[in-house]
């Protein structure tokens, strides 16, 4: 089925809020590009709409009802959303679900060395990336330090105009012959990946690099050597988001998958007051690496939320939570990889994602013969596309690529099994895992619509 762009529908009063949507955008990805940083916004921003600290309402032993608002911290890496609605909460809630994770680089455990007079960072790469895409790039340091006496030191290094950047070295093409036989996967290894800090020595020490390095980092950071051992430092592209195109329609940035999404979802849920079901706005951590752990999707936190918030409502049934996820409707709100006529040999045209076309509903996920896949059910589709359709949102079913090429997932299966409808619905990127990837911007005030249509009317 061919269908318009968005874009042909706007008057001018759509497209002020779609500029003034993405706008926000820009600005929310460009200050915030980890999980940590991710959930400090979202808490600010929550709280500002009138949301309160669920470990507040615990140790208090406040009663919750009908209208409050409400946030769950998981270890400053992932956090829920509630919004309690009028039904009981074991008629089910209406979830938004996004990953605030993206790929990246990590520093190892033991990573500042010295060689041939300049001073390197050793990393470990974070989730399916290109290696060579990283090369050549201006880089910024973002994390944190934990210190032995329980100080936490917040690190931002690369993203002022007046910072230092860091980067990955290349090989000049008069001397890659060799290099450029490789397999692509091969051109850039891994252990290669890593960071150029600085070349000016310290007379006073044996490894002279390293020494001024260490003497920099303790005057300016507070930091020793050995407190890369408990340091979360992960390497980002430096730099701001931009319009992307002459016609400014698109945003280029560092992380659109998935904070692309995660960002139309918080819009979306901080929209609402009241709601008839419970509307709820997953962001997690882990995604990218197959969200274990305890700050992803596969942990119980948000289980154990829906049971303490049925606990501060009165009801202590231990079939409470379950009955609420058996009775919920969930989008995962993920990113699709948009069509890009340059590489359309890799593409079913008929079940791609466009750019511009507004939300991607993606039924399945997973690889070739849906491997790993929710696969959502036709009758949960219906009932989607009615509220999109009342609404007037544009919105597109799509596969990842043809049948036997790729695929890929997301959270979508961990709450499908918790007996939760789900199905994936994010927007289309381009570049998808790139240092800088590329979206449209009436993709992102589509979605944003429809998430907040989604919460109030399913």
């Amino acid at each position: 089925m061919k269908k318009n762009t968005a874009w042909e529908k706007y008057s001018n009063g759509d497209i002020n809020k779609l500029n003034s949507l993405a706008n926000d955008y820009k600005k929310f990805i460009s200050n915030n590009k980890t999980e940590r940083e991710i959930v400090k916004e979202v808490i600010k921003r929550a709280e500002e709409k009138g949301y309160v600290d669920l470990d507040k309402l615990i140790k208090s032993n406040t009663k919750i009802n009908v209208g409050d608002k409400i946030y769950v911290n998981n270890r400053g890496k992932s956090i829920a959303l509630f919004v309690i609605g009028e039904e009981p909460l074991e008629n089910g809630m209406n979830i938004l679900g996004a990953h605030v994770d993206s790929p990246r680089l990590d520093l190892k455990a033991n990573p500042l060395y010295e060689e041939s007079g300049f001073a390197y960072l050793d990393t470990h790469y974070y989730g399916g990336i290109k290696k060579y895409q990283w090369v050549t790039l201006p880089l910024a340091i973002h994390g944190v330090v934990a210190k032995k006496d329980g100080k936490i030191l917040d690190i931002c290094i690369g993203e002022k105009d007046t910072d230092p950047v860091v980067g990955i070295t290349d090989l000049l093409p008069h001397l890659a012959e060799n290099q450029m036989k490789k397999e692509a996967s091969k051109v850039v290894e891994g252990e290669n990946l890593d960071l150029l800090i600085g070349s000016r020595p310290n007379k006073d020490e044996e490894d002279k690099v390293k020494g001024y390095i260490l003497e920099l980092l303790k005057d300016k950071y507070n930091i020793e050597e050995e407190d890369f051992l408990s340091a979360e430092l992960e390497i980002v592209p430096a730099g701001q988001a931009r319009d992307f195109g002459l016609d400014k329609s698109m945003v280029m940035a560092y992380g659109q998958d998935d904070k692309v999404c995660a960002f139309s979802s918080l819009r979306a849920i901080l929209e609402i007051d009241k709601v008839k079901r419970t509307a709820s706005c997953i962001l997690v951590d882990k995604e990218e690496i197959g969200s274990m752990g305890a700050t992803g999707m596969e942990s119980n936190f948000y289980e154990n939320a829906i049971n303490e918030i049925h606990m501060l409502m009165g009801n202590d049934s231990y079939l409470a939570t379950p009955r609420t996820l058996k009775n919920s409707y969930m989008l995962s709100s993920d990113v699709n990889s948009g069509y890009d006529p340059l590489y359309k040999d890799v593409m079913e045209t008929n079940n791609a994602s466009f750019l511009g076309k507004g939300l991607v509903f993606s039924k399945y996920t997973g690889s070739r013969g849906k491997a790993g896949s929710n696969d959502a059910n036709a009758e949960y589709i219906a009932k989607l596309r009615k509220v999109m359709d009342d609404n007037n949102i544009d919105f597109q079913i799509s596969e990842l690529g043809k049948v036997d090429i790729g695929g890929g997932g997301t959270i979508a299966y961990i709450l499908a099994n918790r007996s939760v409808e789900v199905i994936d619905a994010g927007i289309a990127v381009l570049s998808m895992h790139a240092p800088w990837e590329v979206t449209s911007k009436a993709d992102i005030y589509e979605s944003f619509k429809g998430y907040v249509h989604f919460l109030k009317e399913l």
